[in-house]
């Protein structure tokens, strides 16, 4: 007679959602006795809650997060605005301050020392006050459509660029008496209005893709 081993050990079933863990159910036979109906209970509460150690990978929090990230990716956009014009537009508005300040000065200081006619450096006057109306809505425009990436703010700051350099070239060029000072400042004005235009153009033109 061979010594009684005891029983065999219990059977290893797969978790269903759970990959590579095992959990162990043992068969066991049902009691006798008044324990017998919360022993039938037991199965239909286990299936209810689910297998011991067979819990989903994500979990709960885990499909919020993918949930999340799914929203967060639908959400995001790409930025168009432009930097460095934004970036120019404010070098722009603060050379401009200081140029309308020294051209201001160099009239008056022409109409001191030169003998020119009044009218001419009137007009000269009345330009320069046009063009500084033009450069603040210029700039006022661009960068609200730069901002908030809109095409036709920025357009017809594009537009108003064309006047006030038309008007730089006017002090370059054409006004009652160029100095050598007057040569200087609006040469750098209009370079900055020219670099502004070619930066607005590439901005206009990614928008409206």
């Amino acid at each position: 007679m061979l010594p009684n081993l005891g029983s065999p050990p219990p059977p290893f079933r797969k978790c269903p959602s759970g990959a590579g863990r095992t959990t162990a159910v043992a068969r066991t036979s049902a009691p006798v006795g008044p324990l017998r109906q919360e022993t039938r209970k037991w199965p239909k509460e286990r299936e209810r809650r689910g297998p011991r150690g067979c819990r989903d990978r994500d979990g709960p929090a885990g499909g919020a997060g993918k949930m999340a990230a799914a929203r967060r990716g639908r959400g995001s956009s790409t930025v168009l605005s432009s930097v460095p014009l934004q970036m120019l537009f404010y070098l722009s508005g603060t050379y401009y301050a200081l140029y309308f300040l020294a051209t201001l000065l160099m009239i008056t200081y022409k109409s001191q020392v030169f003998s020119c006619p009044h009218h001419y450096l009137v007009l000269d006057l009345a330009l320069l006050f046009l063009m500084g109306i033009l450069e603040a809505l210029r700039l006022y425009l661009g960068t609200r459509g730069n901002l908030t990436e809109a095409e036709r703010p920025l357009a017809a700051s594009l537009a108003l660029t064309a006047g006030t350099a038309l008007l730089s070239a006017y002090f370059l060029l054409w006004q009652t008496l160029v100095l050598w000072a007057d040569w200087a400042l609006s040469a750098t004005l209009l370079a900055l209005h020219g670099l502004e235009a070619v930066l607005q153009v590439v901005a206009i033109a990614a928008f409206t893709r």
